[in-house]
């Protein structure tokens, strides 16, 4: 909490959700002279790209062949800060009220926020790994297996198996292969579920790619030592010492108490409007969260729909206000 911010103070609006779409709204908050808070349940602010894959570079942001997920974040926290957003990390949302003179209660695990507009950022809302087959992986989370690539360094000099053909396990691949001394990847099957330009980049790289083979079983004393891996079309066994395991199978996600807020959601999604509406009056939302005919899942997308938001939550809140400020490149004549 800001040290000057009263425990009852009323904001513009509340963003939940501190990812690159919350934190580029924060910003858009600042643009429309709209007081803004930020919370999020995480300890830091980023979301994914920072919670998952701070070393992985990002391609589909305009202005940037390419920009390592770290820095894409702390550009984007340069880029809001300018206007001072109230931040709330590891504070995780739970109810949400609208009082009868139209203010917001957002209640969360630690207090309750007060605002005129909300604006729901929370990207595919609360992760987890989804586990590895093997009986035994749980006994080696920490002494070699990994769900997160948050220091590449980690392996440098590693042997280190891959598992998985979506886009989190390509790209943990080919982060990989300039730092690891061997990296091998397996899929259960030939097809990969990865961008086309991923899956190219692949098979024209140094990594052992092996299809229609799982892992069987992780062995070590202590650590991840070797494995079994299995061929599932010829039942065939081998092991294969490894430093390193890391999963690439990605990760289950869920609204969580969003879910009871009333909002109509669609397969673990918020339906909204062209305006970013939800079904709630008041209540908005952008990112990857949200779902609506034609909704293509990009960086991007989510910097679009930020301001389309905040615009429109504006105007909720000041219907006398212009919907649209003009463009920041604008000249006044």
């Amino acid at each position: 909490m800001s040290p000057n911010q009263s425990p009852n103070e009323i904001f513009d609006i509340t963003i939940v959700g501190g990812g690159p779409t919350g934190l580029f709204a924060a910003f858009y908050c600042g643009m429309r002279n709209a007081t803004c808070k930020i919370i999020d349940s995480l300890p830091e602010l980023g979301g994914q790209l920072a919670e998952l894959y701070p070393e992985k570079y990002i391609f589909d942001v305009g202005g940037f062949p390419k920009i390592r997920a770290r820095d894409l974040v702390n550009q984007l926290k340069e880029q809001a800060f300018q206007y001072n957003p109230t931040v709330h990390l590891s504070e995780r949302a739970q109810q949400l009220h609208r009082r009868d003179d139209g203010i917001f209660e957002l209640t969360t695990d630690k207090r309750v926020h007060y605002s005129r507009a909300i604006l729901i950022c929370g990207g595919i809302g609360m992760f987890t790994p989804r586990p590895l087959p093997a009986e035994n992986a749980d006994a080696y989370e920490g002494k070699g297996l990994y769900y997160f690539l948050d220091n590449l360094d980690n392996f440098r000099g590693h042997r280190v198996l891959v598992i998985g053909g979506g886009d989190t396990a390509l790209d943990f691949a080919l982060m990989l292969e300039g730092v690891a001394s061997e990296v091998t990847l397996i899929h259960r099957r030939d097809g990969f579920r990865a961008h086309e330009e991923s899956v190219k980049k692949l098979m024209d790289s140094t990594v052992d790619v092996r299809t229609f083979v799982e892992l069987k079983a992780i062995h070590g004393n202590g650590k991840v030592e070797k494995v079994e891996l299995i061929n599932n079309k010829t039942k065939e066994v081998t092991e294969l010492e490894v430093d390193a395991i890391v999963s690439g199978l990605g990760f289950s996600a869920s609204l969580g108490p969003i879910n009871e807020w009333g909002l109509e959601i669609e397969n673990n999604e918020i339906v909204v409007n062209t305006k970013m509406e939800t079904s709630m009056p008041g209540v908005y939302a952008a990112g990857d969260v949200v779902t609506y005919p034609g909704k293509v899942k990009l960086i991007a997308t989510g910097f679009g729909e930020a301001p389309t938001a905040v615009n429109n939550a504006k105007t909720f809140i000041d219907p006398k206000a212009k919907l649209s400020p003009g463009h920041s490149s604008s000249r006044s004549e």
